[in-house]
């Protein structure tokens, strides 16, 4: 059976890509991002392909994470629309990776909520133990 290509609109945008996200992935946005799980999508994705174009070799996905997360047992799916630039970058380093966007776009959501989680427990707690 032949795939069918993406429609591009007259903007250069392609389809959506669909995203679904576990459990952990939903529940680290919700306790750093707050609720609006498509904006910090969209964030990790932005914070993801800005390191792939300075050159900032990224973290590699997992061997035992390569496989998709079934959007049957997903607690959220989305729908994204990426600009054609972020979309070419995302498809490429999937391609490069021997994976898919969808995946690639899971690992990048994980990966921006480790460095955030990273960056709150290295902030000084103001106001403890003297300081």
């Amino acid at each position: 059976m032949q795939s069918k290509a993406p429609s591009v609109s007259s903007w250069g945008w392609k389809e959506p890509v669909r995203i679904a996200l576990g459990t952990f992935a939903c529940s680290g946005i919700k306790a750093h991002m707050g609720g609006d799980i498509e904006a910090a999508v969209d964030a990790a994705l932005l914070h993801y392909t800005q390191g792939l174009k300075s050159g900032r070799a990224p973290i590699e996905l997992p061997h035992f994470c390569r496989r998709e997360v079934d959007p049957q047992d997903a607690e959220v799916t989305l729908d994204l629309t990426v600009d054609p630039e972020c979309e070419e970058l995302l498809e490429r380093e999937a391609a490069r990776q021997g994976s898919t966007v969808s995946r690639l776009a899971n690992h990048a959501v994980l990966i921006y909520l480790a460095e955030l989680d990273f960056l709150a427990a290295a902030r000084p707690q103001l106001g403890v133990g003297g300081i």
